[in-house]
């Protein structure tokens, strides 16, 4: 019976522990945070996908692997998620018999990608301006 006394004593504590933890956090909080990156875009296989789509009408698949220095397994990894997210179309036809996948950024990933480009702006602006 002790025991469980002493159990329910430490958890008890434990809880407390935490939730004043969560107040001090939250109290060091800037006021005015930041918008969040959008992390579809953020990592840096993605961003270079986004990018080289923004700056050409339209890349093959083995166009971008070959600038993007991966593998296909990582190139299809990571264009399926833009192109989950909207950011980018793909369009798979055939050349003669070779089968050639194309992407194009959308227009939401037009958005997306000038949305980051301001953000990163901003920060950089203000890390300048210190």
């Amino acid at each position: 019976m002790a025991r469980q006394s002493a159990l329910k004593h430490t958890s008890q504590k434990k809880r407390e522990t935490a939730a004043s933890s969560l107040r001090d956090e939250s109290a060091a909080k800037p006021k005015h945070s930041a918008p969040s990156l959008d992390r579809l875009i953020h990592e840096r296989m993605r961003l270079g996908i986004v990018s080289a789509l923004a700056a050409n009408d339209s890349m093959t698949f083995n166009a971008l692997k070959n600038l993007m220095d991966t593998t296909d397994g990582n190139l299809s990894v990571h264009a399926r998620k833009l192109e989950d997210g909207g950011y980018i179309a793909c369009t798979k036809s055939f050349e003669g018999r070779l089968p050639k996948t194309e992407y194009k950024i959308t227009a939401a990933g037009k958005r997306a990608l000038e949305s980051y480009l301001s953000h990163m702006e901003s920060l950089i602006q203000q890390m300048r301006n210190r």
